[in-house]
């Protein structure tokens, strides 16, 4: 279903990615479907989710700061296509389904954020991360900046890009 949910995303747009369509594409009742999501919006996000993890893993085995550029260089290439548009357009969707983007951030964002920033805290406490602000605010600072870079169009990302940010405020 997850999988079924982000191709129909992907490819058709938010609008024509309904439950019925989902459910059709994936071969599984509406019912079903919502036994195991209360809403659309859910789905979805656990759709982008499950696409999210399967594209830009993140482990905290490793040196910290190596991590977090190779991640954080893949997230700015992954923004510059078919996943960074439907991150937005889910992100919308929640927006204007609940007014808030509370539901996305408690699926997706908090998940990958608290790794992010445990990998931050371990580099911290070795002595790999100089930098001594919380280490949520370093890990905001990282990946805001490639959202509302890559959100606003401010400027083109890279992988180069990512790494040299990740290098800046880390180190």
């Amino acid at each position: 279903m997850l999988e079924g949910a982000y191709a129909l995303m992907a490819t058709k747009g938010l609008s024509a990615t309904t439950i019925d369509a989902i459910a059709r594409e994936s071969g599984v009742s509406k019912m079903t479907i919502y036994k195991w999501w209360p809403s659309r919006e859910a789905l979805l996000i656990d759709a982008f989710l499950k696409k999210a993890a399967s594209l830009l893993p993140l482990s905290e085995e490793g040196e910290p700061v190596a991590l977090l550029r190779a991640h954080a260089a893949a997230y700015a290439e992954a923004l510059n296509g078919e996943f960074g548009r439907v991150q937005l357009a889910v992100i919308a969707e929640c927006i204007a389904k609940t007014a808030t983007g509370r539901l996305f951030a408690e699926r997706y964002l908090d998940v990958r954020r608290s790794l992010g920033v445990r990998i931050i805290r371990n580099g911290q406490r070795a002595g790999t991360i100089n930098a001594d602000r919380p280490a949520e605010e370093l890990y905001d600072q990282i990946y805001g900046t490639l959202f509302y870079q890559s959100t606003f169009g401010l400027r083109p990302l890279s992988a180069t890009y990512a790494r040299r940010l990740v290098s800046a405020v880390l180190t």
